[in-house]
């Protein structure tokens, strides 16, 4: 097989880093539009640290292994099995736990039922194992907790909590995951292009939707 093979095509790479502009733009966008924690009461910063656990404790392991499932390009494989490798190894999930009981914050059947609607639209998407839209997803994910854990420690510290691992942890290596799965993306595309009418965005749409879930509660 050719080296030409191998190399993503100049308008893949291009397309690519237009797509991680939009990505960014719609990241710094949600980030924005986080209510300031010190004006918040104690009810409303548990209920957003509650559904965010909720959703990732039991979910984000499982959102990249349906990317590994989805992917087609051997050259993108490693790259997601790293990502899971550090996350069950580490026990991702137990910080987060940990971190969730500390500020007093641990869900309730209430706080699960608020975001399951989102969730379930996740769910059933990833189940297409569409590979290059799930990818998508995920780096867009990835992207949003890099900017989010310093928020996401300030609202626990609100709440009189001094844990902070799973926050340092993700403020940290998330910088790595997201530009990993942005260069994942740009291989998945290059190798195994969608079809020309394929909705690229419709995961991070529903992700999008669900991340609002969390942080403003379920629409009234």
């Amino acid at each position: 097989m050719s080296t030409t093979t191998l190399a993503p095509r100049l308008h893949d790479v291009l397309r690519g880093a237009s797509i991680q502009q939009q990505i960014t733009t719609m990241i710094d966008d949600l980030i924005a539009r986080l209510p300031n924690s010190e004006r918040m009461s104690s009810e409303e910063r548990r209920g957003m640290i509650a559904r965010y656990t909720a959703v990732l404790e039991g979910n984000f392991i499982y959102w990249m292994s349906a990317a590994y499932l989805a992917v087609k390009s051997e050259q993108v494989r490693p790259i997601l099995l790293e990502n899971l490798h550090e996350e069950i190894r580490d026990a991702h999930p137990l910080m987060l736990r940990r971190f969730a009981v500390a500020a007093k914050a641990f869900p309730t059947d209430t706080d699960a039922l608020e975001v399951d609607a989102d969730l379930t639209k996740v769910r059933l998407f990833l189940g297409k194992l569409q590979g290059v839209p799930i990818v998508l997803m995920m780096a867009f994910f990835e992207g949003f907790i890099q900017k989010f854990m310093s928020y996401l420690a300030d609202l626990a510290a609100e709440q009189g909590s001094d844990e902070r691992v799973y926050t340092d942890v993700h403020g940290v290596c998330d910088v790595e995951h997201t530009q990993e799965l942005f260069r994942a993306l740009s291989l998945e595309m290059a190798h195994h292009p969608v079809e020309a009418d394929a909705d690229l965005f419709e995961g991070v749409e529903l992700l999008r939707t669900l991340l609002q879930t969390i942080i403003f509660g379920p629409a009234k």
